[in-house]
């Protein structure tokens, strides 16, 4: 089993008949930043899944739809709000075949596409967040799903979304993943261990990749030198730069 970070919240899973893509953007989509993740030739035998939790830019690309051109064994699912009509996929040089390789998802419902089985749950911020099941290997992808608080936003506003966090998580607090995919923006300063810390300590996961970081991955260490529990930093991938590849034994610890 391998894994590829790309950049932000994009990462690669490569498992013996499956890829799995999630939020893959092109590295000039956000203002002020430089992403140079890059996409490697892909297995065309394998089944490859496109997947995008919302329709940020910095989490859904358009033209990742151009895939199809290469790839003939790819499906493309997308949050519902990244929804395009027809017409519009033709105005921007697609034809209709390719509507048959997109499904769009809602929140908190369970999809079965080929060989994978997806669950979804609702975002804090916009979307979905992914439990997908593939090969026997269990993934979480969180997408915006974190416990956002922000300074001046007030009371209200920051605790429903600490309520709608946890209610989130408890749908898998009794799951276990192998791999998973969880929020650690810099953005939020003082509280950005929220969502992460919350995960980690009520969520069962092999490997943990921090993500969502914006290019400072200081908060790894950051955030591993508030404990000296052997087992839970073990449960934490380092993530030093982007396009690092990293490979797990299928289906163990």
């Amino acid at each position: 089993m391998k894994v590829i970070f790309l950049h932000h919240s994009s990462f690669l899973v490569e498992l013996e008949h499956t890829i799995l893509l999630f939020d893959y953007f092109a590295g000039e989509r956000v203002g002020g930043f430089h992403f140079t993740g890059v996409l490697p030739l892909m297995d065309i035998e394998k089944d490859l899944y496109v997947f995008a939790s919302h329709k940020h830019q910095d989490h859904f690309d358009m033209d990742n739809l151009k895939l199809a051109e290469q790839y003939p064994k790819v499906h493309f699912v997308f949050s519902k709000d990244c929804k395009m009509s027809r017409n519009f996929l033709i105005k921007h040089g697609y034809e209709d075949r390719i509507l048959d390789k997109i499904t769009y998802v809602a929140p908190e419902k369970k999809y079965e596409l080929g060989s994978l089985k997806i669950r979804t749950l609702a975002s804090t911020d916009a979307g979905v967040a992914f439990c997908v099941d593939a090969e026997a290997i269990r993934i979480y992808h969180a997408g915006d799903l974190n416990w956002w608080h922000w300074e001046g936003v007030g009371d209200l506003v920051n605790g429903r979304m600490a309520r709608d966090f946890k209610r989130e998580m408890r749908r898998i607090e009794n799951e276990h993943f192998h791999l998973a995919f969880v929020p650690l923006d810099p953005r939020q300063e003082k509280d950005a261990f929220k969502g992460f810390g919350y995960f980690m300590q009520n969520v069962d996961a092999d490997h943990v990749f921090p993500m969502h970081m914006w290019q400072d991955y200081s908060l790894i260490r950051a955030y591993k030198k508030r404990t000296d529990n052997g087992y839970f930093l073990s449960r934490i991938v380092d993530i030093t730069k982007e396009n690092e590849v990293f490979v797990f034994p299928a289906g163990t610890k």
